[in-house]
């Protein structure tokens, strides 16, 4: 009677519930039996049987043999139950590693009061999501930008976006570096809604890129592969004042550039 004590408790202890226990054991004595027959060992109802059974079976420490009305259970080995919690801790380990990459973005959806929410996205496909909500702004996108790192950065991706970004009526005013590739991308200034402030690319080269619109800050850090959205209205506030700004001055540089 003792020993049999010690072995419910430790079976509860290790995950199984009381009447998976009485089951379980039940069966462990009788060999086999009927639903009926271990039910009756077991101590409960004809019913509740079938259930716990089914639930041992899920966890392979019963087998079924015959149809209804002859259906007769035996139990697994014991051993299986170390198979079992194997098993299970393998699995556990599947979802905490799951659980950790979702929780930093969970953690800034929670909904804390006057307080900015912070996005972490990397590579490519964390670039990407970066700058497709961007096309979610409802005003004139505001932006620090280095083409030649944006097209190196996520090749084949620019073009597409411009046309779906002008397509969605969103505007965009762009402080960028004097390059080849700068100098080349204004030429589509017209078609794809933008207005460009070249500047001296000795002087002013950005990295990573900044878009500011909306209550939101966009940062795309080639360099580390970092995809990175503040939602913060005083935040953003702030940041298109400064950007005004450097916008002022950045189109009184681009007319020096012009000149030279």
């Amino acid at each position: 009677m003792n020993e049999n004590l010690e072995l419910t408790k430790t079976l509860e202890y290790i995950g199984f519930s009381e009447k998976e226990v009485l089951v379980y054991l039940a069966l462990l004595m009788l060999g086999k039996g009927t639903v009926t027959q271990i039910s009756r060992k077991a101590g409960i109802n004809r019913p509740t049987g079938y259930h716990i059974l089914a639930s041992l079976e899920v966890k392979e420490l019963v087998k079924v043999s015959g149809k209804e009305p002859k259906q007769e259970y035996m139990a697994e080995s014991p051993e299986q139950i170390e198979k079992f919690l194997s098993k299970k801790i393998e699995n556990d380990q599947s979802f905490i590693k799951e659980a950790r990459k979702i929780i930093p973005e969970l953690k800034s959806i929670h909904n804390i009061v006057d307080r900015p929410k912070v996005l972490f996205y990397e590579g490519r496909e964390g670039l990407e999501k970066v700058y497709e909500d961007t096309l979610t702004s409802t005003e004139p996108i505001r932006a620090y930008a280095s083409v030649g790192d944006m097209h190196t950065g996520l090749p084949g991706y620019f073009p597409n976006y411009y046309k779906r970004r002008a397509g969605k009526g969103i505007a965009i005013r762009a402080i960028i570096p004097n390059t080849e590739a700068g100098k080349e991308r204004r030429t589509f200034d017209s078609e794809e809604m933008r207005e460009t402030a070249l500047v001296s690319k000795d002087s002013f080269y950005f990295s990573p890129e900044i878009n500011i619109y909306d209550n939101k800050v966009m940062i795309a850090s080639w360099k580390e592969k970092l995809g990175i959205i503040i939602e913060s209205k005083e935040i953003a506030d702030s940041m298109k004042k400064i950007y005004e700004l450097a916008w002022a001055e950045a189109k009184r540089l681009g007319k020096e550039l012009e000149k030279n």
